[in-house]
């Protein structure tokens, strides 16, 4: 049973309004449409993990993606949490090509592909460092006892595997996507007793779902672009141009002549990707390039929001 979805990860939607609304000759544009590749590549392995889940009986595994938990002085990650009565899973997806090494003397992992090497952090260390972070906040948070049964691996789903001389357990946490269910049942066998209730990993499922902190980070101040680089105004959706008029109850493109009643919402989207999480009226008529404080609070009725009257705050979905 999945518990908590997995959902299109912030940063990706950070770095497409990035794109949207910068020109098209920013001298940043290529690192940041560099980033969005990797980072969707990275999010495709995320999802193809998610057919080989479907086959793990609901009744008997709860599952939980992309967790982002608070231990007390900072933050840590998870992108897939498997609880089940005899043991919980970490899962790390990892979605590299090319010829992985994983050199444990240095603690990296190097990829060649097309004769170029690349170092990258160890991401053995990374779900060893997960694992010991959710045990803490299990303790701390829930005085549980469950912690000693979670065991993690790191899975890479398109590779040639090696690892140096003396890492005879790597490849017993280093695994191909399509093993998982083997994997899993591996594990079930291995750890035939049950150690909690399903009431009880009902309640951890809760906890963590109620204690889950979505990340945002600052995307302008990361690629030291200025708010005022920032292109403002409704979208067209049809010819792509800066900014449709308000006519009436609808967006009007001046170039294509596209009309749209909804193009505001992706606008307003991308000021809180990018801009701010959170958006005032005042703020809104801005960014939006209309003067009406009533059509403002009309566009922005279908946003979370806080606060009354003046003073009310809309949030990102």
């Amino acid at each position: 049973m999945i518990i908590k979805n997995r959902l299109i990860p912030i940063r990706i939607r950070q770095n497409e309004a990035l794109i949207r609304r910068i020109p098209a000759a920013h001298s940043q544009r290529s690192t940041i449409e560099g980033d969005l590749a990797k980072r969707k590549a990275g999010y495709r392995g995320e999802q193809s993990l998610d057919y080989y889940l479907s086959h793990l009986p609901a009744k008997e595994f709860t599952i939980l993606h992309d967790l982002r938990l608070f231990n007390g002085s900072t933050y840590f990650q998870i992108d897939t949490l498997i609880l089940s009565p005899y043991f919980a899973l970490i899962i790390e997806v990892k979605n590299i090509l090319g010829t992985l090494l994983f050199d444990e003397t240095f603690n990296l992992l190097i990829r060649t592909r097309d004769e170029k090497e690349e170092g990258f952090p160890n991401p053995l260390i990374q779900a060893k460092r997960q694992k010991t972070q959710l045990k803490t906040w299990l303790i701390q948070n829930l005085a549980c006892r469950y912690t000693n049964r979670i065991s993690n691996w790191h899975k890479q789903p398109l590779y040639y595997l090696k690892t140096s001389a003396d890492s005879t357990h790597v490849p017993f946490r280093v695994i191909h996507i399509q093993h998982l269910i083997e994997k899993i049942k591996f594990f079930k066998q291995s750890y035939p007793i049950e150690v909690i209730t399903s009431r009880q990993i009902k309640k951890i499922s809760r906890a963590l779902v109620i204690n889950h902190v979505p990340g945002f980070l600052n995307i302008l101040d990361h690629y030291n672009i200025s708010s005022k680089e920032i292109i403002s105004g409704v979208q067209c959706p049809s010819c792509l141009i800066f900014p449709m008029r308000r006519i009436h109850g609808d967006w009007l493109c001046p170039q294509c002549g596209c009309k749209n009643k909804k193009a505001h919402l992706p606008a307003i989207q991308d000021y809180l990707l990018l801009i701010s999480p959170a958006i005032s009226n005042k703020q809104a008529r801005a960014f939006l390039h209309t003067a009406s404080e009533d059509t403002a609070s009309r566009l922005l009725s279908v946003m979370p929001s806080s606060g009354t009257k003046k003073g009310r705050i809309y949030f990102l979905q």
